[in-house]
C-alpha cells in the first residue's frame, strides 16, 4: 500500500468515524479511537504531566500513551481497521 493509499483511507476513516454514534461505543473503544488518531497523527506521546489534568484526559493521554510504540502508519492501519470493524458489527 503506497503512502497515499494510506492517508486517503485513514482520511475516510475519519470521515466515517465523525459520522458515528459515539454515545453507543464503550469507552475502552473511544479510547483506541482516540489513541490511534493521536499516534496517526502527531506521533508519540513522550510524557504525561498528570498534576494539569482531570480524569477524562488521565485516561485519555494513557491510552496514547500505550500505543507510542507502534509507528505512524501502522496507528493509521489500526484505526482504519477499528473503525471497518465497528461498522461492520453495527451493520
Amino acid at each position: 500500500m503506497s503512502e497515499k493509499d494510506l492517508d486517503t483511507l485513514f482520511k475516510e476513516a475519519f470521515e466515517k468515524a465523525s459520522n458515528m454514534e459515539q454515545d453507543s461505543l464503550p469507552q475502552d473503544v473511544m479510547l483506541r479511537i482516540y489513541a490511534y488518531y493521536k499516534q496517526a497523527t502527531f506521533g508519540s506521546l513522550s510524557s504525561i504531566n498528570y498534576a494539569n489534568q482531570d480524569v477524562r484526559d488521565a485516561f485519555k493521554n494513557n491510552a496514547w500513551l500505550q500505543v507510542s510504540h507502534i509507528t505512524e502508519d501502522e496507528a493509521k492501519r489500526h484505526y482504519i481497521d477499528l473503525i471497518n470493524e465497528i461498522l461492520n458489527n453495527k451493520l
